[in-house]
């Protein structure tokens, strides 16, 4: 049986107070990081292989269903405005489309054939990595189209929850970050939706550090998309350049749209 349709350590929720089911969630959500830390050496893999095609062009590909592809697509749609990388760079997929990102698309995540078909649409090719995020290890969506891919000389990873499952032994980088039964029986957005999440988090954040997209440990690149990022990057450059003067700082900044261009700008 999978871990993460087991029965929950906890029984007859709904007699518990408020305070009790808070405190037991909190009690479950304090194990994922420990989980976590024991697949370390799983993510330092994916990571590396990621660099290694992105720095000659490729793209990274996250594709799940349900709770696990509505984080790729939250995963993938923060690197732009965080980092400055080009959109279509790291490209987040859901079984069932983007009506499936706030409603749930039944039977998509059955769908043996449309994962690749999905793929072909953004012309994926062996210069791209794409990593598979199921929890259970076996959507079918996400297993198929990884297999495909391993066929077709793509790079393959993937994020699950259950040990030995079958993404993990079709995946050529697998992650596995087995968090136990959940709260609530098979209710995977719970810790195993947490722990996906702190693996994407390490994944891209690491990946657009080895890229060159942190200097120190500032967002160079960062996108200017509204006053409060403007305020705090015109500060990250008067700290960086010496610059004295607010607003002579802010308009370099808008002039040249990045911290990093900006300074280039008075280097010269």
């Amino acid at each position: 049986m999978k871990t993460t349709e087991s029965d929950s350590y906890y029984n007859n929720l709904e007699q518990m107070s408020v305070a009790e089911l808070l405190a037991n969630m909190n009690k479950e959500d304090k194990t994922v990081p420990l989980a976590v830390e024991k697949a370390l050496p799983q993510i330092e893999a994916l990571v590396n292989r990621i660099v290694e095609k992105m720095a000659l062009g490729g793209r990274l590909f996250y594709m799940g269903a349900g709770t696990s592809g509505r984080l790729g697509i939250l995963d993938a749609s923060e690197c732009p405005p965080t980092y400055g990388i080009e959109h279509g760079r790291v490209i987040g997929i859901i079984a069932g489309g983007d009506t499936a990102i706030r409603k749930a698309v039944e039977f998509a995540e059955d769908d043996l054939h449309q994962g690749w078909l999905d793929l072909q649409e953004q012309q994926i090719s062996d210069k791209d990595v794409v990593v598979g995020i199921a929890a259970s290890g076996s959507t079918p969506y996400v297993t198929a189209a990884l297999s495909k891919c391993n066929s077709m000389g793509i790079v393959t990873g993937c994020i699950t929850c259950n040990a030995g499952s079958e993404v993990a032994l079709i995946a050529q980088y697998p992650i596995e970050i087995v968090v136990g039964p959940e709260f609530v029986t098979g209710s995977t957005r719970m810790k195993s939706g947490t722990a996906q999440k702190l693996a994407l988090n390490m994944i891209s954040t690491s990946v657009m550090i080895k890229l060159g997209r942190v200097k120190g440990n500032k967002m160079v690149d960062m996108q200017l998309s509204n006053n409060k990022l403007v305020d705090r990057v015109t500060k990250m450059l008067m700290k960086n350049s010496g610059l004295e003067n607010y607003e002579e700082a802010k308009a370099l900044l808008l002039k040249h749209g990045s911290v990093r261009k900006a300074g280039e700008a008075l280097k010269k």
